[in-house]
């Protein structure tokens, strides 16, 4: 395992290109937590959720990903705080499709009228003309999978969204989507720990479309104390949420990782995992693990 002191470490995690055409450093970031309690209203403390978005920046990360139901639409309005204007190379993604009455409580929503107001306002609060990349957040099974990717592919054909993603589908729900549009990433529940989305990642990378896993660092008991992950890590002076993250990395050139926190202290954590290099001995070592 080698590591390297860069000033901005996410430059070592590599790229992908989003739909051929839109570059990202495939370590990213993930939104969702700076927004209070059960992703719900303005976080504890708003001017550490301001440096921790800048700081991810100045690191190198130029791929974060967000939703309009983090707060609602605080995590949004967040990123334009801190941000705007945005770097030329900053890419943004959001998700409608999910909506909140309360902290911990989401509901799939998709008909078309919901989605369109949704994407209006979500370019109001990042403060763009046009999204980067527009995800249909869960499919609602009470509307029809064509109204709902339909809907996108109207803002998309409007010149309002650049590209297209799903969350949370399985392997038919991404080929029927792909039918109706040119569907560029898919966001599953992945990490070292939970691979159940492994044909997922397989459709995924024979057809090219990035993969962003969310909850990317969860370890479970691999990280208790003396458990494979933790000594693991140990060895090799890093931390296990870091070893998780290269190991990713490692997995797939499709996988895009997208670690979230409130705190810079931990996004200077996680953004150096992209300089571990993992040996095929040690990336083999931890896929056993599980």
């Amino acid at each position: 395992m080698t590591t390297d002191t860069s000033t901005r470490p996410a430059d070592a995690s590599g790229t992908f290109a989003l739909g051929g055409d839109l570059p990202v450093h495939r370590l990213g970031y993930g939104a969702m937590q700076i927004t209070g309690p059960g992703v719900w209203g303005d976080p504890a403390d708003p001017d550490e959720a301001v440096r921790v978005l800048r700081r991810a920046v100045e690191l190198g990360v130029n791929f974060i990903d967000t939703a309009d139901s983090y707060g609602p639409f605080v995590s949004e309005s967040l990123i334009r705080k801190a941000l705007h204007p945005y770097p030329d190379d900053l890419v943004i993604a959001t998700k409608a499709g999910l909506t909140r009455s309360g902290p911990g409580d989401w509901r799939p929503v998709g008909r078309p009228e919901y989605l369109r107001q949704q994407m209006e306002l979500s370019l109001r609060h990042l403060g763009v003309d046009r999204i980067d990349l527009y995800q249909l957040h869960r499919i609602d099974a009470k509307v029809p999978l064509a109204d709902q990717i339909g809907a996108l592919l109207e803002f998309q054909r409007e010149g309002k969204i650049r590209h297209i993603g799903v969350s949370e589908v399985s392997v038919e729900q991404l080929a029927q989507a792909r039918e109706i549009a040119d569907i560029v990433s898919v966001q599953n529940l992945y990490n070292l720990a939970n691979r159940r989305s492994e044909d997922v990642l397989t459709y995924a990378e024979a057809n090219g479309i990035a993969f962003i896993p969310w909850f990317p660092i969860a370890t479970g008991e691999l990280a208790r104390p003396g458990g494979p992950l933790d000594t693991f890590a140990r060895q090799h002076r890093a931390t296990p949420s870091q070893l998780a993250l290269a190991w990713l990395l490692r997995r797939s050139p499709v996988l895009l990782p997208i670690p979230g926190t409130s705190s810079v202290a931990h996004v200077e954590e996680n953004t150096a995992a992209a300089t571990i290099e993992l040996t095929d001995e040690e990336f083999a070592a931890l896929t056993a693990a599980v």
